[in-house]
């Protein structure tokens, strides 16, 4: 089996991983660096990598300064928990930027937030509506 591990650059590790933990419905816990952390599924799958702006030498996570942040990325996620997680996303902004809808062509309920660093998130349920 193969995984990917997408890695966001964020302007605070810690803020980003509460509002990532709390939209997923997860136990709060705090990320092993102030620097990195990573959002694990409950079966320790990594959904998510969150590392600080400029730590380190990676050159497109040096600063947001360089492009604006989330330009050409799309977080998409799957969820099992589709009515309960648009609640938890209601009560982390003022407005979703896409209000739940059928995808056409996926035929699954979905809906867009923004996180706190600008970065389109796009929660889909995991089953056909």
């Amino acid at each position: 089996m193969k995984r990917t591990w997408t890695i966001i650059g964020v302007a605070d590790v810690a803020r980003s991983f509460a509002w990532y933990q709390a939209l997923f419905g997860q136990p709060a816990t705090h990320p092993a660096h102030d620097y990195f952390g990573q959002i694990l599924d409950t079966d320790g799958t990594v959904l998510l990598c969150l590392h600080q702006w400029g730590a380190h030498e990676h050159p497109s996570l040096a600063s947001p300064d360089r492009a604006q942040p989330g330009n050409g990325l799309l977080l998409f996620f799957r969820v099992d928990d589709f009515d309960e997680a648009l609640s938890r996303a209601r009560s982390l902004v003022s407005a979703l930027e896409e209000e739940p809808n059928v995808n056409p062509n996926t035929g699954t309920m979905e809906f867009a937030l923004r996180d706190p660093d600008g970065y389109y998130v796009m929660i889909s349920a995991l089953s056909a509506a």
